[in-house]
């Protein structure tokens, strides 16, 4: 654990709450709310805990609690006060801040906690949509900004992995269209998977035939496929892999592949519109986001 995030910039604590840097130094300010320390050159930090105080607060807040009143309470008031509102709300930017708490404090018993209290209230599928997608698009604009460690992502993605496999599991008896099988696996090296995970729960809920082959896959994997009798389409992801100068390559190689054969091949992800400009063959079709996708399944 030793390379966990510890220390945080007040630009740090904006990005990742929401609350603009002058706000926060106003509830410094005037309720003390935050202590933030200083380095040996005078430069303000806030440490791991100062962000959980702040993330409660924000709950807080955002439930109708007055910052003088929030101010007056014990840090043991506020975790309490935050933790049953988490528990007992979790409605999507409730649920969202919870969801980032867990993840800061590596805290397990209060993700499944919001989940199952969101269970009560949404589908699995809303939950996702209405929920799990903003909190990783949060996510990754904390990536951009340096903000988020690995530790903190691999921590909170499992969790979500577990959510949509166990969900998949319940579905397993439930295929129905035998005609096509959907392939899905993600490039060499990339292992941002949930998007694909949840897409193959769509398929399977569907009732289509799903294979699901997971991370860093080499492309020359796939001909085994190439040789079935049944019809496939291929779906891959692309959050990471491949790197902007590789990308080219390598849907020129996919293009070559599906030029032999009547199969489909399915691009989806972030980074398909760095080949949109290029002529690839008609059985091979690119969407930006797993939305774009299901909506034409």
């Amino acid at each position: 654990m030793n390379n966990i995030k510890q220390d945080f910039t007040i630009r740090d604590l904006e990005n990742i709450s929401g609350i603009k840097a002058h706000t926060i130094r106003i509830w410094e300010k005037r309720y003390n709310l935050l202590e933030p320390k200083r380095t040996k050159s005078n430069i303000r930090f806030y440490t791991s805990s100062d962000l959980t105080k702040l993330l409660n607060i924000v709950l807080l807040n955002n439930n109708d609690f007055k910052i003088s009143k929030i101010a007056e309470m014990s840090d043991e008031e506020i975790i309490l006060q935050s933790r049953e509102l988490a528990f007992n709300t979790a409605i999507n930017d409730e649920a969202i801040n919870a969801f980032k708490l867990s993840m800061f404090q590596f805290d397990k018993v209060l993700f499944n906690n919001s989940y199952n209290t969101l269970l009560h209230k949404k589908t699995f599928r809303d939950i996702f949509k209405d929920v799990f997608i903003p909190f990783l698009d949060h996510i990754g604009l904390l990536w951009q900004t340096e903000t988020l460690l690995p530790a903190h992502e691999h921590f909170i993605s499992n969790l979500i992995s577990q959510k949509i496999q166990s969900n998949t599991e319940k579905l397993q008896y439930s295929i129905n269209d035998t005609n096509k099988t959907y392939v899905l696996f993600l490039p060499e090296n990339e292992i941002h998977e949930l998007g694909l995970l949840y897409l193959n729960y769509e398929l399977v809920l569907r009732g289509f035939q799903t294979i699901y082959l997971g991370q860093s896959l080499p492309l020359n994997n796939l001909n085994y496929f190439l040789e079935s009798e049944r019809e496939i389409c291929f779906i891959t992801s692309l959050t990471i892999q491949p790197y902007d100068d590789k990308i080219e390559d390598y849907f020129k190689e996919i293009n070559k592949v599906m030029s032999i054969t009547k199969n489909q091949f399915i691009a989806t992800g972030r980074k398909v519109h760095k080949v949109k400009h290029l002529k690839l063959n008609s059985n091979i079709e690119l969407y930006e986001s797993v939305s774009d996708l299901l909506k034409v399944l």
